[in-house]
């Protein structure tokens, strides 16, 4: 199969010069480059605002940099063979005998279009259409986890671009309907405006870190003996009730579970001390927490997501751990204390907030992964075995979706009425900003597909900036989101900063199955 790429050619930059190397690597695939003259490109004060961000902040992939024509050498087209696919980076094709791709930004042609958006503080929809079929071929957009930086969002939608065309080349690309952005073109007014509007959050920034624990997230929590949210798709009139901290730890990713008649979170407990996590439980009545969260499983890398599930008469938990390149299963051996590693489900991969469900025969697991520097939130990946334990098989259209709104995991599935409903974070506006509703509508070894529903944000009954998880576990039910730790606040409570010898009791303890009071507890 033979590609041509018809690039502008007052633009040669890296991450094409990168996409012709992707497309060659492919198996039975040719590249060939053809250079459109276009006049196409994006004020120079753009440029200058890249340039000051790569000061600032230090290099990034590159992908932006303008390279020579040269170095598209082995790219030359070859006169006499007509190519099998025009992949067109110059504006809207015209109709010709040979299949064409296009790339649009929010619907419009060219780089110019995805910094558009991106001034405008959003990341665009990312589409590649078949310009004679009017026909969409793939489609993803993508998010950005350096808060602030507009090159390396940037640099992010270039390099998912890239991949989504190998992808779809490659007859594995994943495509849904995107939302669509009107947002006017890029100019120096603007540029200066978003700087202006930068530079002020960036001192904002700045003098909330020097005062505040931030981020800082905290678990609400209800009674639901009656319609939960997901009936809802709502917060309940009642609102939630703040699981308590002590200003130092914060609480997140909340996990209910009830266990022979008692019920329990689970919970990720981070000390911005230590700066690393730990999975913690707390038991419930309904009155509330019988004490604060105690450590059951710390690792030497961050833990956080303490996925429980219960699997013939045993309780097993998958946190996250992407910190250390993997996804591990653990059992309890002494619920809920006492967790032993049984399996490495999959290995080498940065994932996050890995979920488990059975469909049938067939078990299913999903996160998102991280690739080449991209963002943490936008590139839902699948796997399936015939049993927790695995072996675990990736889905061969992975990732999946790619989409900052819709992608990450945020809690557990759910049935209902028949239909297979999916918390999902929402991060188009920034990590965990809102929380939604998505009916899963196809999943097979074939393909996946997803329709969101109902977004949720944080409003009066859940205050703050961030709603990021939710659970249901009997008729416990738990949400989580943004809170503020002011230090010298948490300094006046006087909390004391961990010991040496305590977190070598508390290991201790962990690691025979005891809580932290030192008393054994069984299931």
């Amino acid at each position: 199969m033979l590609i041509e790429l018809r690039l502008p050619g007052e633009t040669p930059r890296r991450w094409k010069l990168w996409l012709a190397e992707q497309l060659a690597a492919l198996g039975d695939v040719e590249a060939q480059v053809r250079w459109i003259e276009t006049r196409d490109r994006p004020p120079p004060c753009v440029d200058a605002l890249l340039a000051f961000d790569r000061m600032a902040r230090g290099p990034l992939g590159g992908g932006w940099t303008m390279v020579g024509r040269d170095a598209f050498a082995r790219f030359r087209p070859a006169p006499e063979r007509r190519p099998d696919l025009i992949l067109d980076f110059c504006g809207p094709a015209e109709s010709t005998a040979t299949p064409t791709w296009s790339v649009t930004y929010d619907g419009a042609f060219g780089e110019a279009a995805a910094l558009d958006a991106l001034l405008g503080e959003a990341s665009p929809a990312i589409e590649i259409i078949d310009v004679a079929a009017n026909r969409l071929i793939a489609s993803a957009r993508v998010g950005c986890d350096m808060a602030g930086s507009l090159r390396a969002a940037l640099e992010n939608v270039l390099s998912q671009t890239g991949a989504l065309i190998a992808a779809a080349v490659a007859g594995r690309g994943s495509s849904s309907a995107l939302e669509r952005a009107a947002v006017p073109r890029a100019g120096c007014l603007r540029v200066a405006r978003f700087v202006s509007a930068e530079l002020a959050r960036g001192l904002r920034r700045r003098l909330y870190h020097i005062t505040h624990y931030a981020p800082h997230w905290r678990v609400g929590w209800r009674v639901a003996d009656g319609p939960d949210v997901i009936d809802l798709r709502a917060h309940p009139a009642t609102g939630w009730t703040d699981l308590p901290d002590d200003g130092f730890h914060f609480y997140a990713d909340p996990f209910p579970f009830i266990w022979r008649g008692r019920a329990w979170l689970f919970v990720e407990d981070y000390d911005h001390r230590v700066g690393r996590g730990v999975i913690s439980v707390a038991e419930f009545d309904r009155s509330g927490p019988r004490s604060a969260p105690q450590p059951v499983l710390s690792a030497a890398t961050h833990l956080s997501y303490p996925f429980v599930f219960e699997h013939e008469g045993e309780v097993w938990m998958v946190p996250e751990s992407g910190a250390a390149r993997c996804i591990d299963l653990f059992r309890a051996e002494n619920f809920p204390f006492g967790w032993r590693c049984e399996a490495r489900l999959v290995a080498d991969v940065v994932a996050s907030d890995a979920t488990l469900f059975r469909r049938g025969d067939l078990w299913w697991m999903m996160a998102t992964v991280r690739a080449d520097g991209g963002s943490f939130s936008d590139s839902l990946h699948l796997w399936s075995a015939p049993r927790p334990q695995g072996p675990w098989t990736p889905h061969r259209r992975n990732p999946v979706l790619i989409d900052a709104g819709a992608a990450r995991p945020a809690g557990r599935m759910v049935e209902r009425g028949g239909r297979l409903i999916r918390p999902v974070q929402d991060c188009r506006a920034g990590y965990g900003a809102a929380l939604a509703l998505a009916v899963v509508t196809r999943l097979d070894a074939q393909g996946f597909e997803q329709r969101v529903e109902t977004i949720l944000r944080p409003g009066p009954l859940w205050p703050g900036r961030r709603l990021h998880t939710l659970n249901r576990a009997g008729w416990l039910e738990c949400v989580d989101g943004s809170a503020h730790s002011l230090k010298a606040a948490a300094l006046w409570r006087g909390a004391r900063a961990p010991d040496g010898a305590e977190a070598a009791q508390a290991s201790a303890w962990i690691s025979r199955g005891a809580d932290p009071s030192g008393r054994r507890r069984g299931p």
